[in-house]
């Protein structure tokens, strides 16, 4: 742990960022501006490549632990990051309906592998990617899905992310018309935003973007 704070502070001496503190540097940037965040799934608190570790233990106080993010500023928003219990289809179901009725604030849901948000496939099905249509109603939930080719074998190396594209509503053979508001009104006429973050810059911006919308959107 110390290791990888120091990582940290050197990242920032060297104006340098990896995904970990892109998302550190996204979260903390809407907690100070007033935005509460709230995140949840099977192993957020430390992460699922143990890079995040947003709470930290006590190693010699059983139960004591502090969240650095709650100390950003006096006035900021708060922060609640809670590990769940491995059961997808209740936690994001749950999830959604705080995002439901909190839509000004940043819900974020993450599966311990992208690969698991399969436990929740009827919350998706039924409410995530129709919600808009079916109910008439917007929601700005955010997926994480983290996976990558890292060795752990079957149902830990891919997200599925075909399955989310081919439940997109986008007509390929429509274009909008470009106007000055095109690249937003792409965003809001679709009916869920599907993002491959390539770089930390772009999941920083991603993250922020999501609760300054004009508008919810998963």
């Amino acid at each position: 742990l110390t290791r990888i704070l120091k990582g940290r502070a050197t990242m920032v001496q060297n104006r340098s960022v990896d995904w970990a503190l892109g998302e550190y540097m996204a979260l903390g940037s809407l907690l100070k501006e007033g935005i509460h965040v709230r995140l949840s799934g099977q192993d957020v608190e430390r992460g699922t490549f143990s890079h995040r570790h947003h709470v930290l233990h006590d190693q010699h106080v059983d139960k004591r632990t502090c969240i650095p993010m709650n100390y950003i500023d006096s006035n900021q928003a708060p922060y609640t990051v809670c590990n769940s219990s491995l059961s997808e289809y209740g936690v994001l179901g749950f999830e959604l309906g705080f995002a439901m009725a909190s839509p000004n604030a940043l819900v974020l849901w993450e599966a311990q592998f992208g690969d698991f948000h399969n436990t929740a496939q009827c919350i998706i099905d039924q409410f995530i990617s129709p919600g808009q249509a079916k109910w008439v109603r917007q929601n700005g939930i955010v997926l994480l899905l983290p996976h990558g080719m890292e060795g752990m074998g079957p149902e830990h190396s891919s997200a599925r992310p075909e399955r989310f594209l081919q439940m997109c509503n986008d007509d390929p053979d429509v274009f909008p018309k470009i106007t000055e508001d095109f690249a937003v009104r792409q965003l809001y006429d679709c009916n869920w935003i599907v993002v491959n973050c390539s770089t930390p810059a772009n999941y920083f911006h991603v993250l922020r973007r999501q609760i300054l919308l004009p508008f919810r959107k998963p």
